[in-house]
């Protein structure tokens, strides 16, 4: 079994709605789940669209990174995920961050995630979930590659309305 983290996100519709029907999905296809607190966050690379609700997700897995990623599409796909606009905006976007301390390329997937230490909005709830874990190839702790991030876009916790 591998310990998979997972970024959830959304701005698109009823942001909170689309996370929670992931976590439930999550829940009920993996064990043990941890999720971290939901954040509001700025877009990053295409400004002008809805800021996002994001989250990590801490998984045990026996699905390979390739089947993994295929049930990460298949899960999207069924929220609606729309793939007109790269970067645009998303009812939910799940990106597989790591996987265990695999280094790994493959034709759609690279392990660790190749953005994962340039992201705030990534590495914030992250770090609360696995502060010390290691990123492979960087080498660095999660908090520490937060501390050294040079993206200052807005992460907030999210307060439910």
């Amino acid at each position: 079994m591998a310990f998979v983290y997972l970024s959830l996100g959304s701005n698109l519709g009823d942001r909170e709605n689309h996370l929670a029907r992931a976590r439930e999905v999550l829940q009920k296809t993996f064990d043990p789940v941890r999720f971290s607190k939901i954040y509001e966050t700025e877009p990053v690379d295409l400004q002008d669209q809805p800021w996002f609700l994001n989250q990590v997700a801490e998984v045990q897995t026996d699905l390979s990174p390739d089947s993994l990623l295929e049930w990460v599409r298949a899960l999207e796909n069924r929220m609606g995920r729309q793939r007109e606009i790269p970067k645009g905006p998303r009812t939910l976007d799940v990106d597989i961050l790591l996987y265990d301390d695999w280094i790994w390329e493959g034709e759609d997937l690279t392990l660790p995630h190749p953005r994962l230490i340039f992201r705030r909005h990534v590495l914030v709830p992250l770090a609360e979930l696995a502060p010390a874990k290691v990123i492979p190839v960087y080498r660095l702790p999660v908090l520490e590659a937060l501390q050294q991030v040079k993206d200052f876009s807005v992460v907030k916790p999210y307060a439910s309305t």
